[in-house]
């Protein structure tokens, strides 16, 4: 069969984590029908499952609305060419994964084109700016969820929804691995230090971290602290943050879950790499600093008690966060310390991870999220 007879499907992932999670839909849609052509916007991940990257996702990825308005001009053009691509392609399904400012314009313009619209993963709406749900009504011909507590969220909103667990499962079921554990083979303890998958993350937290990890290793020598390098980060940006630094640092490209396994503990970024933590029942710190503007209308605008994605899936407080003018090197330390030194500490909060981590739900979300994806296709 040509491609010319193959469904044009069009997805979009404007982060690292949805550029993963997306790859996994793709390969599972390819498993159940393999007449499928994809395009859209997208990393390495969806590259390597078969995707035409029409723009690449690391000059669009953004933390907070000041981070948005400086790169405005640039989600402009990327918007714009989307926009031609649904009216050139014409594909036949729209799969948007999270990036909701974005993606709803994106929806709005294949809504206008009759092409229907799968948004994979939904944005945190229910912590904040809930209004937006009324747009998704309006847009979003189908809603897969990957949190329990989301569907009555969007049932109350009559929007059709499915809960089809968490993708980050299916890693862990599949056996997936990013690496040799061989230079982790150490009898050194440690400890993870995950700065974020973009750059401005990286810049705006790696430097707290390594000051935690010296006021660390002046009472606890001989730790060694592992940094995951994501593709999306500049390796440069990395070293040059580490390099006057007391501690002992090991930078891994790739290598995230072989740290999440080795590691005693970890200072986070809030984000999906919280969960990957949570299900590989790691205990951590996470820690969330954005710029000042992004900080005072979040405040004004989030709904939950919660920053963290494991204290917000469990309902209540299990790992420590520290929040902006908080996440300060001396209070992240003295935390750390004190669960460092205490191992009944470290042992509470790793069960109390393995208890949130079943309510995620069992693995196959993937599978489960492509069959409402090939439900929604529509024929030539």
């Amino acid at each position: 069969m040509t491609t010319d007879t193959k469904n044009k499907v069009m997805i979009i992932a404007g982060e690292a984590s949805g550029d993963s999670h997306g790859a996994r839909l793709v390969r599972a849609m390819l498993e159940l029908n393999q007449d499928l052509s994809f395009f859209g916007i997208g990393g390495n991940a969806l590259r390597k499952a078969g995707v035409q990257i029409r723009i690449d996702n690391s000059r669009i990825a953004v933390v907070g609305l000041s981070e948005a308005i400086i790169k405005l001009g640039v989600l402009l053009k990327a918007l714009k060419i989307a926009k031609r691509e649904l009216r050139s392609c014409r594909p036949d399904l729209l799969i948007v994964i999270d990036f909701p400012d974005f993606n709803l314009l994106v929806a709005k313009a294949a809504r206008k084109l009759g092409i229907p619209v799968f948004y994979y993963i939904s944005p945190q709406i229910w912590a904040w700016r809930t209004g937006r749900v009324k747009k998704i009504r309006r847009l979003v011909d189908h809603m897969v969820v990957i949190f329990p507590f989301e569907v009555d969220f969007y049932r109350r909103s009559r929007v059709p929804v499915t809960f089809v667990g968490h993708p980050l499962l299916d890693s862990i079921a599949s056996g997936e691995t990013l690496g040799e554990t061989n230079d982790l083979d150490t009898k050194d303890m440690i400890i993870g230090l995950l700065p974020g998958s973009r750059n401005e993350e990286v810049l705006r937290l790696l430097p707290v971290m390594v000051e935690v990890a010296d006021i660390i290793t002046e009472q606890m020598p001989g730790l060694l602290f592992a940094i995951p390098l994501a593709p999306s980060v500049d390796k440069t940006t990395v070293e040059s943050i580490i390099g006057k630094a007391k501690s002992r640092f090991l930078v891994l490209s790739d290598r995230l879950q072989d740290i999440l396994d080795r590691s005693i503990l970890l200072i986070t970024a809030s984000g999906t790499v919280t969960l990957e933590a949570t299900i590989a029942g790691t205990p951590m710190i996470i820690i969330y600093k954005v710029s000042g503007l992004s900080y005072w209308l979040g405040k004004r605008l989030i709904r939950v008690k919660h920053i963290g994605l494991p204290n917000l899936v469990a309902g209540k407080p299990i790992v420590p966060e520290f929040v902006q003018h908080q996440a300060t090197a001396k209070n992240i330390a003295r935390q750390a310390l004190a669960l460092l030194k205490d191992e009944n500490s470290l042992a509470g909060m790793r069960l109390q991870l393995n208890h949130t981590a079943q309510a995620l739900g069992p693995p196959g979300a993937s599978r489960k999220a492509a069959k409402v994806a090939l439900a929604m296709l529509q024929p030539h």
